[in-house]
């Protein structure tokens, strides 16, 4: 499977109960499809100013979910993330390239999820030591 940080903005008028609805509407979605959440990072951005307004909303509420999926899946979650009303935008991105599996790694653990098994503790270990060294 793949490594995917989807990014999605929900309206502002939403209560928190409704917000953490939406976000584990996502979360089934991606296991209904074969995939496999990691982490979710609310606290980063949440709650935001956007730089235009979208259906005449200014701000809206940030939402990370970093997970691993087929790719045959990823059609179908942004078909429902196009059709959910709740939603302002979605942004998906895929990780393979081994640097950016090591940065994805670090992402996951501050938004307080597990490590990826696609990288080996060696690799972490060398980027640890270039960046001491810089």
């Amino acid at each position: 499977m793949t490594s995917y940080e989807l990014l999605f903005i929900l309206k502002p008028t939403l209560t928190e109960e409704e917000i953490q609805a939406q976000i584990d509407s996502v979360k089934s979605d991606i296991a209904a499809f074969g995939g496999e959440v990691l982490a979710v990072d609310t606290t980063t951005l949440g709650m935001r100013k956007l730089a235009y307004e979208i259906d005449k909303n200014p701000r809206g509420y940030y939402v990370i979910v970093y997970h691993k999926s087929p790719t045959s899946s990823i059609a179908e979650l942004e078909r429902k993330l196009r059709y959910n009303e709740n939603v302002l935008r979605f942004l998906t991105i895929k990780y393979t390239k081994k640097k950016d599996l090591v940065y994805y790694d670090k992402m996951v653990a501050n938004a307080g999820g597990s490590k990826t098994e696609e990288t080996n503790e060696s690799e972490v270990k060398e980027e640890k030591s270039s960046q001491s060294e810089a």
